[in-house]
């Protein structure tokens, strides 16, 4: 790290580089993998429940639930090892035709994305290639962006999703799980490259593109 974390950060950062150091033990098997991601996934979800309820309490409640869908037609990135179990995932819950649908989507969509600048990039609205009916088709497995993007205002939302230009707007998000889930993967990455553990991030069409194009 190139700045001095915050003693949240840097338990946030510890709990993400112990799983890391799980990940990689016996050679980064794929099976110590799995395991090391579904108990980060777990954590985090443990702590967005209780950031829900307690948001409630001050009634300020988060307005994320199946059926809004406005996040999932942005920008979204995946790490290399998020996009294997999300891979895995997919083989081993959706049925071939619908992993076809997902790769034909995901090569269309980044057929535009891998042409646009940056910014335009970041707000180019198409839906997510896992978007099914308004809610995600891997919902489990989703990588950690997803988890942590959480909204107070539904209305802050729905303009970023129909005005992107708008400089003055921005989902109302929560900043604390923002801010852990990018702790607990910045220590889970560092672990892994102590280990020499090649680390790649991906725009989710892209990933998918790759990870399910036929052999």
């Amino acid at each position: 790290m190139d700045r001095v974390l915050s003693e949240h950060e840097q338990l946030f950062f510890n709990d993400g580089y112990q799983l890391g150091q799980k990940a990689a033990k016996n050679g980064y098997r794929e099976e110590d993998l799995f395991q090391a991601l579904k108990q980060q996934y777990k954590a985090i979800d443990q702590l967005i429940d209780s950031i829900a309820m307690v948001a409630k309490q001050q009634d300020m409640p988060i307005h994320c639930q199946k059926g809004c869908s406005y996040c999932c037609h942005q920008a979204v990135f995946a790490n290399s090892y998020e996009l294997h179990y999300l891979g895995h995932f997919m083989q081993q819950t959706l049925p071939k035709e619908e992993i076809q649908h997902v790769y034909d989507t995901a090569r269309t969509k980044n057929r535009t994305t891998s042409k646009l600048e940056e910014q335009t990039m970041l707000n180019y609205k198409s839906p997510c290639p896992l978007l099914k009916d308004n809610a995600c088709s891997v919902y489990e497995a989703r990588p950690m962006a997803c988890r942590i993007y959480l909204s107070t205002k539904l209305s802050t939302c729905r303009e970023f999703y129909q005005n992107p230009e708008n400089e003055d707007n921005y989902p109302a998000l929560l900043d604390f799980p923002l801010m852990a889930g990018r702790m607990m993967n910045e220590g889970f990455m560092a672990a892994l490259k102590e280990k020499d553990i090649e680390i790649a991030e991906f725009r989710m069409e892209e990933g998918l593109q790759n990870l399910l194009a036929p052999r």
